[in-house]
């Protein structure tokens, strides 16, 4: 049985002779039965429209019609009832039993409830009607010519014989099938699924089998209670029970094709049925929507619309269901008109054929779209199409699988006959279909079609509009019908091997648009597999947005795990075919990692509720509290699967992702937490735009968008429109969400997609239905709001992190390597700006489409630059070609993936081991040994047991004095109880060695870099450690007890006692002042630090050493997420980016860092790599792995900052100078006037200065990706004196000085010519001792002229004076 269902579904050709024959079969054995049972007269009764008839009534009236009107009119049965009654369908039209293309398929379907009996009488008189009328009536011989109409006047013959003449309100209990289940409420519904056995509804399964099979065009569905046309919409997504009005995409058509029926019915048209249960009941026009009238899930129209390519409206005939037999003659008086002019609609709007343009064979299956409305039908067997359209002017699609989409724009529909439109599609090569299963088939083409290329479209009028297929591909496709596009076919849980073997399928059959990758592991050791699907997934192109989905982030939470393998089928089955798909790929690089808690699902449980087990990973932390939080300190363990990710998400530029969990239905949008810890709404800057994005997804889910999620378990729980803020739900600290906002430019919601966690495997096709609208159309939102590129005016290059401003809105986002940025916006007018370091920024206005993304460019200039882009001031450095080239090595190194495709292509082969001190100094000598061109050794001084300090320089030309190369110092074990630095520091040595001369990158900055590594500062220490003691101190000090980074000082005020030996050789070192960065390693924590270690209230270049700091910390894996994680030493927060001053993790005095800033000019990074000082040799070569491309990443960076050279006019190079930088820090310049400064990204001040020249000042611009800015200072000798010039200033020094010379011989002569008038007018004045010491005395106490005037006085003023005198 098997075989031949999977034979019937696979195999066109057979499937259709086994159809025929089983058709047959069926037919025959059908007439058998009821020859058996019934004989029917042979001269057919009149009809007298009295008196209903019962099954076996009428199968004998429809069976003697048949036999009267061979030519025109066919019998069938479609299958049984409950009760084994046939389903019997009249078929009228010229030649009933062939089947041709050309006519439209119309149905009539009566009596699907059983009590509601008026339909299926009416309609056994409409077939008399049609048959007997057919030949003498103009109008009823067109239409039975010209269409395919099917009448079934009992879908329930069970429910029929159950019921009751005269019973109006159904009590008689014959509404339902002979097994209980309402007909009209058993069809798979778009919101619910599908909720009844099969088994229960066999005539519902027979419908459903003949619509598929049919492809209908128009339909009817007849019943009573009331009088009214209702059209889909017949639910909601909320089932709200009265007033919703649920509208389809065609909408104003089912209106127009119910007025039709009402405005021929005599009592519809009134709007008033006057029905005695309900006399106030009215409906305007006749007609109303389904839902607004009330729910009804489950029902038949909406199906057929759906499902079905058939659009479907019902109609209730009387008041009373099942009326007297005296009241049917009325009945069919009243809907006799409306029957035949509903029936006449089907040949409204276009219509058409789709044929292939080689063979010209019809082309079956083939989606045609209209542009704007939101459903699609397919082509039929023929390749013929009918699509009911209003007048109006459309652009049509047609979309197949495997063949080159046709847009015709400007079809123009009339009233009356349809428009005739045919397509011919060229077939498509793609490699995508080439591995597809098409669902589109080829047959012989039975009608004459136009053999030109172009597309014919015949109007009424007989116009014609020849449309050229090539053009009419230029339009942008549109969304083809989802019923028709390939759907996935297996809906099963994947365990961990399941999945990964999936992934492996889809990336080995689909090369070109996908690429499987893997982010970490998880504890035990799964991998976090990505799938990347894009048409080049392995590169990020420019322009081009990055997407993600990450599912399954709680073990038990398994819906987002199955839909994300959904949706990679989905994606890659139906690209190059379906237009949606395609857009999306070839303009989106989707990331989806399917499971990132591979541990958890393992141990979950299948039909778990809302249970726990699984929800965490195999440490048992919770993956959604483990991330750091912008309110709260995450104590828990960084996991390595947050780790992971978090790294994964800094590697790549994504711009919008989702979070797929379960346990509810709703989109939740940050902040996920507040301040206070409470529920409570905590809105985030972009707080409209997460509502779009929010909604974008619920209103794609209707049962999401309902609001009701979870009524059986959490009946409180409403979410207007289906979205909450995540604080406002409940509060979720350490929330992935949340952590991608603030730290990346994504944007991220998190879905919760069921109310259970981990359903039965039978119910995942009803997940996949109800989310698969709602993801491509989340996908789509990451081509909303503004995107562009950030690009150089001078050349055109992109500058990558560069800033996007919004005005007004608080979040900032960055472009990405190449310049290009993507940022989501609401709809509406906005004040954009970009900026970037050393260069002006632009702001521009731009307005935000409501469908579609807003291009804008920034052309940036440069700060102190020309249109050219050429420094308007002072003397420019010239490059040589191995300049350029060694620059854009540098860049390439800062940007993208660079320097970690440098590590990965560099790898050696490693034997990690701790070395003593004899094996460490054989290893260091070992190098010099075998690589003697670019090593050189030289000892340091020793330590107080006598053990050598071992300084390795690393260059083309070591021990040659190069003071124009940057020198780089990297130190480790100056405690020697912290290893792990030395062994880093000594593979970091033998790594740069081997990869000389073999790799181009690591051979050119060896060449134009300076190295000094010093491994071991602490020899005897090391001695006396012991390895796996994570906390101990032994050996933390040297062999005197004294720890050496509390030994540094410069002044000797400030030294108690003698500078340790240790001490003493580094501070040598340190103090050649000619050192651009320093980077030292130590243990016992995992972050990166700055100066300064002692307490100090503000730190000249903070931002600077921050910045150097946190280069280190953003290439090593692990430090950068700001997780010290140390438990064994009581150090666990977070440290924001992995960086932190010094002295705030431990304040000292002393430390070599602190001098090397203050007395070697040289800024200096300890680097703490890990929690244990000294943990297993098993774990070295992890930890080399963790700072392998951090080690690299100074040694990149340290060709950045500013450099150049300081000189005279002459071009006499000054050594000396002091260059301030910033008006703080200070460096000098070396031998050959040269200089190097490293600076933060930005703009800077620099100052030089030397004696006896002139000040010079200029503004540098420095960028974290660009090598060093080089400037050339000239000085000027310093011509100034006191500011003045020097010629001023000599001038007026010379005639001051003969101004004071004239004065004085002036003051000379008068003086001279009073002493010789007046000699010895002065004398001694003769004083008791006494008297004169006091007088001294008082002389210190007051003023030297009272001493003078005692001391001496004139006799020749007064002879009373003199006299005076003289008495004492």
């Amino acid at each position: 049985m098997f075989r031949l269902r999977e034979l019937f579904f696979t195999t066109p050709k057979l499937r259709g002779s086994l159809f025929l024959f089983l058709f047959f079969f069926v037919v025959s054995l059908g007439d058998a039965r009821n020859r058996r049972s019934i004989t029917p007269s042979t001269e057919e009764p009149v009809e007298t429209y009295s008196r209903y008839y019962n099954y076996i009534d009428l199968t004998g009236r429809l069976q003697s019609l048949a036999k009267r009107y061979p030519g025109i009119s066919a019998l069938t049965s479609i299958g049984q009832s409950s009760q084994g009654r046939e389903l019997w369908v009249m078929r009228i039209t010229k030649d009933p039993n062939t089947d041709a293309p050309g006519k439209p398929k119309f149905k009539y379907v009566g009596n699907m409830h059983g009590d509601e009996t008026v339909s299926r009488q009416v309609l056994v008189y409409l077939v008399e009607y049609l048959l007997s009328k057919y030949g003498e009536e103009p109008r009823i011989t067109e239409l039975v010519n010209t269409t395919d109409i099917y009448i079934m006047p009992s879908m329930n013959p069970d429910g029929f014989e159950k019921s009751k003449e005269g019973d109006c309100t159904g009590e008689s209990g014959g509404r339902k099938n002979a097994k209980g289940k309402d007909l009209n409420r058993s069809f798979p519904d778009q919101y619910d699924g599908t909720t009844t056995e099969a088994e229960k509804i066999p005539e519902v399964m027979a419908v459903i089998r003949w619509i598929q099979e049919k492809k209908f065009v128009l339909s009817g569905n007849l019943h009573g209670g009331t009088v009214v046309a209702s059209y889909p919409f017949d639910d909601s997504a909320s089932h709200q029970q009265q007033g919703f009005y649920s509208q389809s995409a065609d909408d104003s058509l089912f209106r127009h094709l119910a007025l039709v029926y009402a405005q021929h019915h005599p009592v519809m048209k009134t709007g008033h049925p006057n029905c005695p249960e309900e006399m106030d009941e009215t409906f305007e026009d006749g007609i109303t929507n389904g839902a607004q009238w009330y729910d009804v899930p489950g029902g038949m129209q909406d199906y057929n619309y759906l499902h079905g390519n058939c659009l479907e409206i019902t109609m209730e005939l009387s008041c009373c269901k099942y009326p007297p037999a005296s009241e049917l003659p009325k009945e069919w008086d009243l809907n006799r008109e409306s029957l035949i002019a509903y029936i006449e609609q089907v040949h409204i709007g276009v219509r058409g054929y789709v044929k292939e343009a080689v063979s010209g064979s019809a082309l079956a299956n083939v989606s045609i779209v209209v542009e704007s409305i939101r459903h699609n039908l397919t082509t039929a067997e023929y390749g013929e199409y009918y699509r009911l359209l209003l007048p109006g002017t459309y652009n049509i699609t047609a979309v197949a699988s495997g063949y080159t989409a046709m847009t015709v724009q400007g079809v123009q529909v009339v009233e009356g006959k349809a428009t005739e439109l045919n397509f011919t599609l060229a077939p498509a090569v793609s490699e995508a279909a080439g591995s597809t299963t098409m669902s589109t088939s080829s047959m012989p083409s039975t009608k004459d079609f136009n053999t030109s290329t172009a597309t014919t479209i015949k109007t009424s009028t007989s116009t014609q509009i020849h449309t050229n297929p090539s053009e009419g591909n230029s339009s942008p496709p549109v969304l083809p019908n989802e019923e028709h596009v390939i759907q996935p076919q297996e809906f099963r849980h994947h365990n961990y091997a399941d999945m990964e073997l999936f992934l492996r399928k889809y990336s080995s059959e689909f090369p070109s648009i996908v690429h499987l990758y893997t982010v970490g592991h998880s504890v035990d050791g799964h991998e976090l597999y990505v799938m990347v699907i894009s048409d080049n997934p392995k590169i990020h192109e420019h322009g081009e947005p990055e997407f993600k989905y990450v599912a399954n982030m709680h073990g038990n939470e398994v819906v987002g795990r199955e839909l994300m393998l959904n949706l990679i089928e989905y994606l890659c089955r139906n690209y190059g075919t379906d237009p949606e798909v395609t857009k999306l790929v070839n303009n989106t690089r989707i990331h989806i990692m399917p499971s990132m808690n591979p541990d958890g699902y393992e141990v979950a449980n299948e039909g778990d509720v809302k249970g726990y087990k699984g929800r965490n990973n195999s440490n048992n932390f919770d993956l959604n509290r483990n991330f750091p939080d912008q309110f709260v300190t995450i104590t828990a363990p960084r996991q390595p699967e947050t780790i992971a990710v978090m790294n994964w998400l800094k590697s790549i530029p994504f711009v919008l992702s989702a979070n797929l969990h379960g346990g509810s239905l709703v989109v939740n949008y940050p902040y996920d937490d507040d301040k206070k810890g409470t529920s409570q709404y905590s809105e985030c800057p972009d707080d409209k735009v997460f509502q779009q994005l929010s909604r974008a997804y619920a209103q794609e889910n209707p049962a999401m968008h309902n609001g009701h999620p979870c009524e059986d378990l959490y009946p409180e729980e409403y979410f207007h429109d289906g979205i909450t803020n995540g604080a406002n739900w409940y509060n979720v600290p350490g929330g992935m969400q949340d952590w991608n906002y603030l730290n990346t430019n994504c944007f991220e919601v998190t879905i919760e997609l069921g109310c259970v966690k981990y359903p039965r495997e039978k119910e995942l096709p009803k997940y996949w239905e109800q989310n698969r609208r709602a993801l491509l159309q989340f996908l789509h939102q990451v081509h909303t709001g503004v995107k562009g590129t950030v690009s150089d005016i001078r050349d055109g290059t992109g500058i990558p992190n560069a800033t996007i401003i919004v005005e007004e809105i608080d979040h900032n986002i960055s472009t990405a390597h190449t310049g290009d940025y993507w940022r989501l916006l609401t709809p509406g007018t906005y004040s954009i700006t970009a900026s970037a370091h050393g260069y002006k920024p632009v702001r521009t206005y731009a307005t935000v489409p409501r469908e579609g993304v807003e291009v804008v460019d920034f052309r940036l200039t440069r700060i102190h630059s020309d249109p050219s882009g050429h420094s308007s001031e002072g003397p420019q450095p010239t490059q040589n070609p191995s300049e350029k080239e060694f620059d854009s090595l540098i860049k390439d190194l800062s940007l993208g993936q660079g320097l970690e495709q440098l590590v990965r292509s560099t790898a050696t082969e490693s034997s990690f081991r701790y070395r003593r001190y004899k094996e460490l100094s054989a290893f260091v000598r070992g190098l010099t040994l075998n690589f003697p061109k670019i090593t050189s050794l030289n000892s340091l001084g020793q330590s107080v047991e006598f053990r050598t300090i071992w300084a390795l320089e690393i260059s083309n030309r070591p021990g040659a004095a190069e003071p124009s190369k940057p020198k780089l110092r990297f130190s480790a074990g100056i405690h020697g109880n912290a290893p792990v630095g030395t062994e880093l520091l000594l593979e970091f040595a033998a790594f740069l060695c081997i990869n000389y001369g073999k790799n181009t990158a690591i051979t050119k900055l060896i060449n134009e870099t300076r190295i000094v590594i010093v491994p071991s500062i602490n020899p005897d220490g090391r001695e006396l450690a012991i390895e796996k003691q994570c906390t101990s101190t032994q050996g933390l000090s040297n062999a005197h007890g004294k720890d050496l980074d509390t030994d540094f000082f410069g002044n000797a005020s400030q030294r108690v006692v003698e500078a340790q030996p240790e001490t003493r050789a580094m501070m040598d070192l340190i103090l050649d002042k000619s050192y651009t960065l320093s980077v030292a390693l130590d243990g016992g924590s995992l972050v990166a630090t700055y100066p300064y270690d002692k307490p100090v209230q503000s730190v000249e270049n903070e931002g600077t050493l921050k910045y150097l700091a946190s280069v280190y910390a953003n290439n090593h894996p692990k430090m950068h997420l700001g997780d010290t994680g140390c438990s064994n030493n009581g150090q666990i927060g977070n440290i924001p980016d992995g960086v932190m001053r010094a002295a705030e993790r431990q304040s000292h005095m002393g430390s070599m860092k602190d001098f090397s800033m203050d007395f070697g000019h040289c800024p200096e990074i300890t680097v703490y790599s890990g929690c244990c000082l000294y943990p297993p040799a098993d774990q070295l070569p992890t930890l080399w792995a963790e700072n392998k491309k951090a080690l690299l990443s100074m040694l990149v960076e340290v060709h950045k900052g500013v450099r150049g050279v300081v000189r005279d006019r002459s071009g006499k190079p000054i050594v000396g100078a002091i260059i301030v930088l910033n008006g703080g820090v200070r460096v000098f310049t070396t031998e050959g006037g040269y200089f190097h400064a490293l600076l933060a990204p930005g703009n800077h001040n620099i100052e030089a200065v030397a004696d006896g020249y002139q000040q010079q000042r200029q503004e540098v611009v420095v960028s974290s990706y660009e090598a060093a800015s080089s400037i050339i200072i000239e000085f000027d000798m310093d011509n100034n004196i006191f500011g003045l010039p020097r010629e001023f200033v000599v001038a007026s020094a010379a005639a001051s000085m003969t101004a004071l010379v004239v004065t004085a011989c002036i003051i000379w002569c008068v003086c001279a010519a009073k002493s010789n008038r007046q000699k010895d007018g002065f004398h001694r004045l003769r004083q008791h001792r006494d008297d004169y010491e006091d007088e001294i005395r008082l002389t210190s106490m007051g003023s030297k002229k009272s001493l003078l005037a005692h001391e001496f006085q004139d006799e020749s003023e007064s002879d009373e004076e003199t006299l005076y005198a003289n008495k004492i």
